[in-house]
């Protein structure tokens, strides 16, 4: 494994981007740093897998290959007022019916509509053919191969919200509601094939890129949750909780949405998402923004040092609130601070803020499966925190699965491309990978139905104090007016 941290750039509040440039330069780099690592070279390599944040929106330019303006990230928000304005319009029915998800700044449509207007020359260049869209996959991809190949693969078509998942493919209708040309989107391949190879030059080897899926569809993948009714929630940057539907893409009645699971061969699987925006985030902010730790990993320590939060809940909403609420407008909220509230107090609300909002999905997803969830496979980063698991558990009242590899995302990425080429002849040969590390069960005697209660009460205030500063900005741009 090799690891490496990029910039974030925050130019305005709400506003998230990345140099997607340093993206690739750093992927080659942990590329490069890996295989050195494994005694191995590039020649040794059988086939390279991607995956990626699916939502993040790169636009370049065909012929010089540059990037006309920094990656618009998952999230960023600065597209939320136009949203807005496509719901009162009356298009979120049809978005949904077609893609399966609500209309938000979050999917990738409104942040290349905003490139489109804000780029100076952007749309011109589009309506001739020169500007090239792709999330991250895409752009590796294209440069890999050394701008021959621009694909993407189901799962990350699925999240652009302009991708028909009824009829798997581009739908012209909703791209022309957001006024994008068809010329810049991406071939959609499948989520296991051999896409291409490699240039030469730049891992020193013809290597077959051969899978590709969005990180959220990989880790359901990687924690080999094959079958319909399987759950995994990934505690990244972000939380994101899928659970597997089968072969039917089943809109939710509970506001998550429907997304492609992968494409094998012919058969494509579907999934039920909820995703949280800030999960182990909120560790970074403690960390980076208050100060009150020197590294993520002191969070745990931080928050044991207290035996509860003394009442304090933190709602998390820095890019506003995800499923099931879906309040753009929301922002972080901490409640329940007295004079007596200490930095482990604040700690421990914000490792309990992750397992509060994956129970606010997971219950929208059993309502939607009609029965209760009693398993949840759990990966990601946050996953090495004992104390948050042992509180997801307790929460949920169900057991909490932490398997042995818990890097479930590049695995998932590695098991797509190891089918394509032939190092597993099926998606069977793949279900003995899959070992449990331990299982967490809930303390029956906790009560769950008491500390959520107080939770919902904190994300009440929070969507309260969001609408109340609507209402303020809207009699002032009446004023001015």
């Amino acid at each position: 494994m090799a690891q490496k941290e990029f910039t974030q750039y925050y130019p305005k509040s709400g506003w998230v981007e990345h140099d997607a440039n340093e993206i690739w330069s750093s992927q080659i780099a942990v590329a490069t740093e890996a295989v050195a690592q494994a005694g191995l070279n590039a020649k040794d390599i059988a086939a390279i897998g991607i995956t990626n944040q699916r939502e993040t929106t790169i636009v370049w330019d065909r012929k010089t290959g540059k990037p006309i303006h920094r990656a618009i990230v998952w999230q960023d928000r600065r597209t939320a007022d136009y949203c807005d304005q496509l719901r009162k319009s009356g298009h979120g029915t049809t978005v949904r019916r077609k893609t399966g998800l609500l209309i938000d700044a979050y999917f990738s449509a409104s942040k290349i509509a905003w490139l489109l207007d804000h780029v100076k020359g952007a749309r011109e260049k589009a309506e001739r053919g020169e500007l090239a869209f792709g999330t991250v996959d895409s752009w590796l991809v294209w440069k890999m191969t050394g701008g021959t190949r621009h694909i993407t693969d189901v799962t990350n078509a699925s999240r652009t919200m302009l991708y028909n998942i009824n009829k798997m493919e581009w739908d012209n209708s909703l791209l022309k509601l957001f006024d994008i040309p068809k010329s810049m989107m991406p071939e959609v391949k499948s989520s296991s094939e051999i896409y291409g190879e490699t240039q030469p030059n730049i891992l020193a080897a013809k290597i077959p890129i051969a899978g590709i899926a969005g990180d959220q569809q990989a880790a359901l993948f990687g924690q080999l949750c094959t079958q319909p009714g399987m759950v995994k929630n990934t505690y990244g940057t972000g939380c994101f909780m899928l659970m597997n539907i089968g072969d039917k893409p089943t809109l939710s009645k509970n506001k998550l949405v429907t997304t492609v699971a992968w494409k094998i061969g012919d058969q494509v699987s579907y999934a039920l998402e909820g995703s949280i925006f800030i999960g182990g985030a909120v560790v970074q902010w403690l960390r980076d923004g208050l100060g009150i730790i020197k590294k993520s990993a002191d969070v745990e320590a931080l928050s044991q040092s207290v035996s509860d939060t003394d009442g304090v809940y933190l709602v998390p909403a820095f890019a506003g609130l995800g499923a099931p609420h879906w309040d753009p407008h929301a922002r972080g909220t901490l409640v329940g601070v007295t004079r007596g509230t200490e930095a482990g107090h604040i700690a421990r609300a914000a490792v309990e803020s992750i397992a509060f909002q994956t129970v606010d999905i997971l219950r929208a997803m059993e309502a939607d499966a009609g029965k209760p969830i009693t398993e949840l496979r759990v990966d990601g980063g946050a996953t090495a925190n004992n104390q948050l698991l042992q509180f997801q558990a307790d929460v949920l009242q169900a057991a909490v699965v932490r398997p042995q590899v818990t890097e479930t995302t590049a695995i998932g990425a590695a098991y797509l491309a190891g089918l394509a080429v032939g190092l597993w002849k099926s998606v069977d040969d793949i279900q003995n990978q899959w070992k449990i590390d331990k299982t967490f069960q809930p303390n029956k005697s906790f009560d769950a139905d008491t500390v959520l209660g107080e939770w919902q009460a904190a994300v009440d205030a929070t969507r309260f104090h969001a609408k109340r500063l609507q209402e303020i900005e809207q009699k002032k741009e009446k004023r001015k007016a």
